[in-house]
């Protein structure tokens, strides 16, 4: 799976080995096109992948390519973000990242990924109804807190915001989702590395991801262009849905 190297007396580098590269890598890269157009995506399809065939290396691998992904989105189009909004989901982010580093120590994979999908499910289920989920502070802090934890256990976190913002425009979803994204994955990177759960072969694996997700970003236009011409909280919709119902399978697998 990967190949070692000793570096110096105390640290060994950790070089992924071609099938990673090709597998994990296309996978980061389908992830990528989809996030570059909807606003998320990357742990959607990377993860399952990595998790299944590569599995020592989750969820640090998708982490550190979710952290580096979405600054692509916030050099085009940063100015839509919806600061104010954010600052309540970071909240909630911080409170539920600890608990995500438990789950993933504490609780059988199969389990954190058949109720983590139904309550994605659930959620889409609620927010298609005419009146919805109004934004408001609490609901930002809820969804913040449960990305936090999901993020963090699993690798796919978006779910929940994505869902508050599903009614926006295309730029100001994906702007607020890049921001949380990464600075969300930082957040949980730091909470794993320091209790001990981030291997040096992780952070490897990740970045040797990130220029497969960076290709895929840079050609997702025209499935962006085509999604913001009305069809975005379409797309945004059936992806989280599509994200739980990938839990659940993987999980039962």
């Amino acid at each position: 799976m990967v190949r070692a190297f000793p570096v110096m007396a105390s640290v060994t580098f950790v070089m992924p080995d071609l099938s990673f590269l090709v597998v994990a890598g296309l996978a980061a890269a389908l992830g990528a096109i989809v996030q570059g157009s909807v606003g998320l995506g990357l742990g959607l399809v990377a993860a399952p992948v990595v998790t299944l065939l590569f599995p020592s290396l989750m969820p640090g691998a998708v982490l550190v390519a979710a952290a580096v992904l979405p600054l692509l989105t916030l050099v085009r189009e940063a100015s839509f973000a919806d600061w104010r909004g954010l600052r309540w989901a970071f909240g909630g982010r911080i409170a539920g990242t600890p608990l995500g580093v438990w789950v993933v120590v504490a609780v059988p994979p199969h389990a954190i990924g058949i109720v983590v999908g139904g309550m994605v499910l659930a959620a889409v289920g609620v927010t298609v109804l005419p009146r919805g989920v109004r934004r408001s502070p609490r609901a930002l802090v809820a969804a913040g807190v449960f990305s936090g934890a999901t993020g963090t256990a699993t690798s796919i976190g978006g779910p929940p915001l994505a869902l508050l913002y599903q009614r926006e425009h295309g730029p100001r979803i994906r702007a607020t989702l890049a921001v949380f994204f990464t600075i969300g994955a930082v957040i949980s990177l730091l909470t794993l590395a320091a209790v001990g759960q981030l291997p040096v072969r992780q952070v490897t694996a990740g970045l040797a991801l990130t220029p497969f997700a960076l290709a895929g970003f840079l050609v997702s236009a025209p499935l962006r262009r085509f999604l913001d011409n009305g069809r975005m909280r379409g797309g945004l919709l059936l992806i989280t849905a599509a994200s739980a119902l990938v839990l659940i399978v993987r999980s039962l697998g």
